[in-house]
């Protein structure tokens, strides 16, 4: 019976706490890698917009600065991985980018919401028939 308390007291302290799993947190943009491998200079913003999407950061100083920020939160202790995409423009074109973005990332995450995402949707669908 005291081994049966131990485990059951144990099992409790560590049910709500997140010491045995964190889900994994990506914020922020996270980019195809065959959308920026089609990164050319002399692209048009509006170009490189319809491949990559808005930027994170839109720096009213630095109108010919995009930054595509995005961060990834993986293990239990909280550490966090941040990776920023800078590209550089001249007036209207596409002068130089720089920067590392979370590559892989983007196949595993279109999986997922392939997996939960149709449901959550045929779900409020349902619930707004009720």
């Amino acid at each position: 019976m005291r081994k049966f308390l131990l485990v059951a007291v144990l099992a409790s302290a560590t049910a709500g706490c997140g010491i045995l799993y964190k889900q994994p947190i990506y914020q922020g943009n996270l980019l195809e890698k065959t959308a920026v491998d089609q990164l050319q200079v002399g692209q048009s913003k509006q170009q490189v917009q319809s491949l990559l999407g808005s930027p994170s950061i839109a720096d009213p100083f630095h109108a010919d600065r995009w930054d595509y920020t995005a961060s990834n939160r993986t293990n239990r202790r909280g550490t966090t991985e941040i990776k920023n995409l800078t590209l550089v423009f001249n007036g209207d074109t596409l002068a130089s980018w720089e920067g590392e973005y979370f590559p892989e990332a983007d196949l595993q995450l279109s999986r997922d919401v392939r997996k939960f995402g149709p449901n959550l949707a045929k779900e409020k669908k349902k619930g707004g028939r009720r």
